[in-house]
Order: C-alpha cells, then structure tokens, then sequence
C-alpha cells in the first residue's frame, strides 16, 4: 500500500490535543489502513528562532500538541494495537531547540530542588536539509557548526489511558505518550495495548534527531508528515510500550527514579524473550543481562523512560512476535527510513 492509499489528516490550530483520554475521535480508521498525518512541533509552531523565547510566545499547558485522536474500529480493551512508523519527513527546513529555567537533567527541577540559579533560557536554531540528510547545529556563542546526521523520530504517541483518564501529552507511561526515544524512527512497529473502545491513537512530537536522554529536555523539534500503518491483534494483552524492527526487540518503561524505568523495561523484555523463545525464566534474564541495551529515552519529562532491547538473531528460534505483525506491515509499506 502507498500513501496514495492513506487518510490524510492536517488539524487546524484549534484542533490540536494535549491530552491522551478526554478527547473526541477526529476520524474514524480501520484497522489495515494507512494515515499520513502532519503533526506540529512541541511549541506548535511558535518559535521560529532566537527572539521567540518559549516562555513568551508559548502558553501552558498549550505545549507538546498531538493529532488526533483517531478511535480504530475493533480495538477493544485487552487487544494491543500494531503501528508501524513508514515514514517521518520534516514538514519545513528548519527545527529548533532551546534551554529553559527549571527543566532539563542539569539544573534545579521542581522535582529536584536546589538553591542554584536557573538555566538562561535560550533557542537555537538548526538548518535541515533533506536532500543531504542532515542537521546543522549553529552554536550561539562562537561560530562553531557542525552537520549532524538527519534521524527523524516521532516524541509523542500513544492511546488513551484506562480508568477514564485523561494525561498530559507531556507524559510516559504505560500507555505511550512522551516516551522521546530515538527508535521510533521510520520502520520500527509500536506496539500499546488499548485501554478503552477504539483505542483513540494520537501523535506528535517530531524531532529531526535526538541524543539518547535529551538531556536538555527539548530535541531538534520539527513538524513532520507521518506516515502510519495500523492493525489490532486481537485477543493480545500488552502491558508496557514494546518496539519491534528489523532486527531487535525492545520493550519500554517509564517512572521515576531512572531504575524503576530501568527495571520495568528489563522485567518486561525478559517475559517476552521467554515467551517467543521457550527460555526458562532465568534463562531468559542471563541472556538479556549479557546481550542487551538499555537506550535511554529521556530524563526530564515526568516520567524517565528507558528502553531494553536485544537483537532477534541472538535468540534461539524465536516465534515471530504477535504473530509477524512487523513483517506483514512491512510488506505493505515496503522499507522507508530502513537501517
């Protein structure tokens, strides 16, 4: 299936989201079908460059915006909705990033208190040029540049919660949401489990690249045109965030403090390691101890994220997860954005 084939959907301004639960589906999909979605960057497209300080052209909460929610037919409580990431392409040639007081992994937090100063708050703005695949840094001191290579990823993406809640969108948990992790790149498969009738999908976010921890807590933000493909597995609970590409398997967790994340990400890959490969249990955690990863989303949203990943080659005749469902959306969508 091509984009020529996709819903398209582009939300005016006043049709933005910040919140997972809580709102109206802006469209009705099926599962099997493809979306091509442009979403705004995480100031919504306010800052433009040096002068347009986040803390003077932004309003809180009215930050991090998603499009949708798309409520999927047949996605029902305990099924897990398949999204297969097609393709992400910047939606304009520039991104921006920025410090601010008060947030970020290196100062004083209104979770971790300190007498020290705030940050200065400042932006910086990142040339992308889409035919070469990069990203220029500026610095905004010196005349230092440097090209850093194009990786666009999608922040934010998830359901809604259960328990009629409603999140911030600038929040990891269980159900997706803010989980800025570079692997969700194009040709990766998410996978969340539906927590209420028709799962009611959004997403946003786009970053041009990130460093593992956005350490500052703001990536090279960017719009985007997203492409997605979606199916339900029926009948197939999923507890925590899991990620599936050509060549590995991750499972997500999001908490504070970082080792909690940690843990939540390992418990689960550990499972489902077992359960694809026949492994006993302590099998299974010595082989992820001495072969896995742990990439690191972020560490200065609400909740950490972490990520354990270990490569399908390293397993002993794995049953393929959830059924193939990476390999069947990959047929339809072919290999955009491979690796």
């Amino acid at each position: 299936m091509t984009t020529m084939d996709a819903i398209t959907y582009r939300p005016a301004r006043d049709e933005l989201a910040y919140t997972f639960g809580g709102r109206m589906p802006v469209a009705h999909v099926r599962s099997g079908d493809v979306l091509q979605v442009f979403t705004e960057d995480c100031f919504g497209g306010l800052v433009r460059g040096p002068a347009d300080l986040p803390s003077q052209v932004c309003r809180m909460p009215y930050l991090n915006p998603v499009s949708g929610p798309f409520f999927v037919e047949d996605a029902a409580p305990g099924d897990t909705l398949a999204i297969h990431l097609a393709a992400i392409t910047p939606a304009r040639d520039w991104g921006v990033s920025s410090t601010f007081p008060h947030f970020g992994a290196l100062t004083s937090t209104s979770h971790t208190a300190t007498l020290q100063p705030p940050l200065q708050e400042r932006v910086w703005v990142y040339d992308i040029d889409r035919q070469a695949g990069t990203v220029r840094f500026h610095a905004t001191e010196s005349g230092h540049s440097v090209d850093l290579p194009l990786d666009p990823m999608i922040g934010t993406i998830g359901v809604a919660p259960g328990g009629f809640e409603a999140r911030s969108t600038i929040v990891p948990d269980s159900h997706g949401g803010n989980l800025d992790t570079p692997e969700l790149r194009a040709g990766t498969t998410l996978y969340l489990g539906v927590n209420v009738h028709g799962a009611m999908l959004a997403l946003g976010d786009g970053h041009a690249r990130q460093g593992e921890g956005e350490a500052c807590g703001v990536g090279v933000e960017i719009a985007t045109t997203t492409t997605l493909i979606i199916e339900v597995v029926k009948g197939v609970p999923t507890v925590w965030p899991r990620l599936e590409t050509d060549t590995s398997i991750m499972s997500v967790g999001c908490a504070r403090p970082l080792e909690d994340a940690y843990r939540i990400a390992h418990r689960d890959l550990v499972g489902w390691v077992s359960d694809l490969t026949g492994l006993e249990q302590l099998d299974a955690y010595q082989l992820v101890s001495q072969a896995g990863r742990a990439p690191i989303g972020n560490v200065c949203d609400p909740n950490y994220t972490v990520l354990a990943a270990v490569d399908k080659v390293l397993l002993p005749r794995p049953q393929a997860a959830y059924g193939g469902m990476h390999a069947h959306l990959r047929q339809h969508v072919g290999r955009p954005g491979s690796r």
